[in-house]
């Protein structure tokens, strides 16, 4: 019942269109860094429900319910039978714009891009019992990416600020906009598509060398190397940093058969990982913000990032035969660095939005920005952690029909140290986990099929993202903010010695790791010769997710003003108290049937339908209470989050289905063209999903709009009941399924807004993927394969959610797509 995932995670250019994916708009920047490639693909693609066939105690199944692989041990797995032979492979496979169709909102021509991915394969004997495999391949991606931005309109491109020296501030981030005017007026009055360079370069290579050593002993010795360089299009100038990814993964297995019954494993293994993001050089400094109406100026306030993370493996195991029980053992011990510089908001942060009785682009113009934040200090951190786990199971045949399987696993949790004292983290440990699972399988009579059920509980990590959060932290660094700046000297009023009042970070000293029930039941039974018929229910339930609070909220005192939050906020050491708390709940249930055809006339494949719902309580199992993970997950107030926040969760779907099929051509034609049409295979994959909830804010904090706490995230009243839960998925409908007339602003003294998270849905995924493939025998053992491959078949667009901010002069507009238009590659492959 598992479902295939998507691509890599934090690789740009990756697309699995076996499980029907896309290839995602690349104008939808995020960061190539911890797991924000899940997220992306989470939130753009939504999940696949999947009930785990058995619990095995050596892996972890945390989040495994919605499609994600199980993380287990590094041991290796030996190659298998020696060959006669060496036997190499070389491929191409070329992708060009002039195969690419314009994706929905593309204005004029496809303009000029290319992909190439090659590489080889090589398999060989070197010595008595030795074995080697090589594989190295370059992917090369370069050209033009399209995208829509937000720019000002003619009557917008003028600086009114007074003050000169302002005005030559003002008009330095004006001139960042591209001179071209908005061209997709017929979408937004202020949308422009547009295409700007990008170069991509991925490399990797792996070495695999299998020596056995005797009838019992046997080494397997790996590496793998890969390194990505992405120099990012800048629609707008400073937009999207550039990146360059390097890893090694390098490992060894000993494998020893002590007797028929029983076989020991034990691996060593080092993996090495450096990240680097930095702004491009056109970038205007500071971040800067003007609520949604023009794309912001960047990139982010967290660039750049320097981070170089070293992981130091050993793990043992044994597995044992014994009689009706095969038993398993082991463990594993690593120690981990985690190093680098990471920022926050060190080249500052500018916000400009609705405030002083004017819009967010008014104030722009005028230089009138509402709140300033800004980091100093020292940034170099060097964090120690090790974790560890024990397991042992227990499968036991009970009798020829029935098959029990029993584990448990222990993953204690330790707090990590800074090398130079410059960051204490506050909790000891979390030595609680341990996890116990439970499953059965029983074989019906006749046609009744197989039954099965599972039940188990699973740990996830304290992020290392989360708690380096605390390097920002005084005395060693100091971020600040200022409400209502001045311009010219932003941060002028701030005191910067050792008693300064500062943004502050924290763990709440008794965090844990968040764990999950989950369990599941379900059923296969053949229904027609080889046909097999699937039935599931899985579900979870995950407690102690990660959510970020934001403490110290300006009191509702006196006359609510931005230029007071500071003064009215009750703990004057600090600004915000920005506190990682075990606070969300999450709830996850789901239905699946799936059908298998091995073969059929040539046809065989797969279809599968889930219904699932998903609720959590402000953070779901990928939060990490850190980036983007803070701002998406904003409670209106300080106290009563839960209530605030509970909502569906923003991956949630409730009905999908994925269709599989291969086709063998037959020979058409006679003898004579037989072997021309014949021995072609084409495939399809066709995937359809609801769309992900949405929420509406207000886009501004301000008296009039928000409750002038301090913190971004309030949501408006809502005025027409009879719209929450619509669909929000048409350009041409979506201001009349989301009217601005549906929504009140929050009312002076009001403390929240009546409207709900995630209360309405975009546009959903219906999408067709379809390859061709054939192969031919070259000379002896020599062969060449073909394939054609076709991203979105029908050139279908997904949809992005429409601008949500109300204070936006863009509110309920859908300004972008999720996906790209449909692509062609072509393959070929030669082996010897």
């Amino acid at each position: 019942m598992a479902a295939p995932a998507a691509g890599p995670a934090n690789l740009l250019g990756n697309v699995n269109s076996q499980v029907g994916e896309s290839r995602r708009n690349e104008n939808l920047q995020f960061n190539q860094i911890d797991n924000n490639g899940q997220k992306e693909i989470q939130n753009r693609m939504g999940t696949a429900a999947t009930a785990v066939t058995e619990f095995r105690p050596e892996q972890n199944y945390f989040g495994a319910e919605f499609g994600n692989k199980p993380t287990g041990q590094i041991h290796l797995t030996p190659a298998g039978k020696a060959l006669s032979r060496p036997h190499f492979s070389l491929y191409e496979t070329h992708g060009n714009s002039a195969f690419t169709a314009r994706s929905f909102f593309q204005s004029g021509a496809v303009r000029a891009s290319r992909s190439n991915q090659y590489g080889f394969q090589a398999e060989m004997g070197l010595w008595k019992n030795a074995f080697l495999s090589l594989s190295g391949s370059q992917d090369k991606n370069s050209g033009f990416v399209n995208g829509n931005v937000q720019v000002p309109l003619p009557s917008e491109r003028s600086i009114l600020a007074k003050n000169p020296a302002a005005a030559q501030i003002m008009q330095r981030f004006l001139n960042a906009y591209p001179a071209e005017l908005p061209n997709r007026t017929d979408i937004d009055p202020r949308a422009l598509n547009t295409n700007a360079k990008q170069t991509l370069g991925t490399n990797s290579t792996s070495e695999k060398l299998d020596q056995k050593l005797s009838a019992r002993d046997r080494f397997v010795f790996q590496h793998t190397l890969l390194m990505q360089k992405v120099d990012a299009f800048q629609l707008i100038a400073g937009q999207n940093p550039d990146t360059t990814t390097k890893s090694h993964d390098a490992r060894i297995t000993w494998l020893r058969t002590v007797s028929p019954r029983m076989q020991l494993q034990a691996s060593t293994g080092f993996d090495r990982n450096h990240t680097l993001l930095v702004s491009e050089p056109n970038a205007v400094g500071p971040t800067v913000s003007i609520g949604t109406a023009w794309t912001g100026l960047g990139p982010g306030s967290t660039i750049p990032i320097d981070r170089v993370q070293n992981r130091f493996r050993q793990a043992a195991s044994a597995a044992i035969t014994q009689g009706a029980h095969r038993m398993v053992a082991g463990g594993e011990f690593s120690r981990q660095q985690f190093n680098g510089r990471e920022t926050s908001s060190n080249r500052g942060t500018l916000y400009f939005r609705n405030d002083f009785g004017n819009d967010a682009i008014t104030n722009f113009r005028l230089g009138l920005p509402n709140r300033a934040s800004i980091g100093f200090g020292e940034l170099d951190r060097g964090f120690r952690y090790h974790r560890e786990q024990f397991f042992a199971g227990d499968i036991w045949t009970v009798a020829k029909r029935l098959t029990v399987n029993i584990g448990v696993r222990y993953q204690p949790i330790t707090a990590p140290s800074e090398v130079n004292n410059r960051t204490q983290v506050a909790f000891r440990c979390a030595c609680g986990n341990v996890a116990p699972s439970f499953g059965l399988a029983y074989r019906l009579p006749g046609w009744g099929g197989t039954l099965r059920a599972n039940y188990g509980i699973t740990y996830g990590e304290i992020f290392n993202t989360t708690f380096q959060q605390l390097r920002w932290n005084p005395p060693n660094f100091l971020k600040a903010e200022v409400q209502a700046p001045d311009l010219l000297n932003p941060y002028a009023s701030l005191d910067r010695g050792p008693n300064a009042r500062a943004i502050v970070f924290a763990l709440s000293p008794d965090i844990q790791a968040p764990y999950s029930h989950q369990y599941n039941f379900q059923w296969e039974t053949t229904v027609h010769k080889n046909w097999k018929l699937q039935a599931a229910y899985s579900g979870s339930r995950t407690w102690k997710l990660f959510y970020m609070n934001h403490a110290n909220r300006a009191l509702p005192v006196g006359t609510l003003t931005t230029a007071n939050i500071t003064s009215r906020r009750p703990d004057a050491r600090y600004f915000d108290i920005r506190l990682v708390q075990n606070a969300s709940r999450a709830y996850f249930d789901s239905g699946r049937m799936t059908l298998l055809i091995p073969g059929w006339r040539g046809l065989s494949g797969d279809a599968s339908y889930w219904f699932s719902k998903a609720i959590d309580t402000g953070g779901s199992y990928t939060n990490t209470a850190a980036g983007d993970d803070i701002t998406q997950g904003y409670s209106q107030g300080e106290f009563l989050i839960s209530q605030d926040l509970k909502g569906v969760s923003s991956f949630d779907q409730s009905h999908s289905m994925l269709v599989r099929l291969n086709y063998q051509v037959p020979g058409i034609g006679g003898q004579k063209w037989s072997r021309v049409t014949s021995k072609w295979q084409l495939s399809s994959v066709w995937l359809a999903k609801t769309g992900l909830p949405f929420t509406v804010f207000t886009g501004s904090d301000s008296p009039g709009f928000g409750n002038v706490d301090g913190v971004q995230g309030d949501r408006p009243n809502i005025v027409d009941p009879s719209i929450l839960g619509g669909k929000v998925g048409n350009p041409d409908t979506s201001l009349a399924m989301l009217p601005r007339s549906a929504f009140s602003y929050i009312r002076v003294g009001e403390s929240r807004g009546s409207l709900g998270v995630s209360t309405f849905r975009r546009g959903g995924i219906a999408n067709m993927n379809a390859t061709l493939t054939r192969g031919w025998a070259v000379r002896g053992d020599w062969s060449l394969a073909f394939r054609a491959e076709a991203i979105n078949l029908m050139n279908t667009a997904q949809f992005a959610a429409p601008v949500t901010d109300l204070t936006s002069p863009a509110f309920g507009r859908i300004t972008n797509t999720l996906n790209d238009g449909r692509i062609f590659r072509f393959s070929l492959r030669l082996s010897l």
